[in-house]
């Protein structure tokens, strides 16, 4: 799974990072000839992207399906793990969406589930 982030200049998309360069090269160097990819491009939000929302559902997906978990129990797992989940005072708990949580919370939550996903031996990096 690669996930990047290009920024346009001088009216080309160019890479906005070494390491997003970086982890592009190391994605196509890994896929297999005639296999193919499926893109999706997004403007990045202040405030989080879509492509943090669907890279920590494909993650998600992942992890159930090598764990035996559904994705519903899965998705409790990371955002417990993460802290986007709360018991209330009459001991409910409740987990916030990904669509409202902020960049930090989404980067939070994958790297929840690249962790639960090193402890499955599943490389979701």
């Amino acid at each position: 799974m690669y996930t990047g982030r290009l920024i346009k200049k001088d009216g080309k998309l160019t890479y906005a990072h070494p390491k997003d360069k970086l982890a592009y090269e190391l994605f196509v160097e890994k896929l297999l000839e005639g296999q193919e990819v499926e893109l999706y491009v997004d403007l990045a939000n202040a405030d989080h992207s879509r492509a943090q929302i669907n890279k920590v559902h494909a993650c998600i997906r992942e992890l159930a399906k090598e764990s035996g978990y559904t994705f519903e129990e899965m998705k409790r797992i990371v955002k417990q793990r993460s802290g986007l989940c709360y018991t209330d005072s009459e001991g409910e708990e409740s987990c916030k969406s990904f669509a409202e949580c902020s960049s930090d919370e989404l980067m939070m939550a994958i790297q929840a589930a690249i962790e639960i996903g090193t402890d499955l031996n599943v490389n979701l990096q």
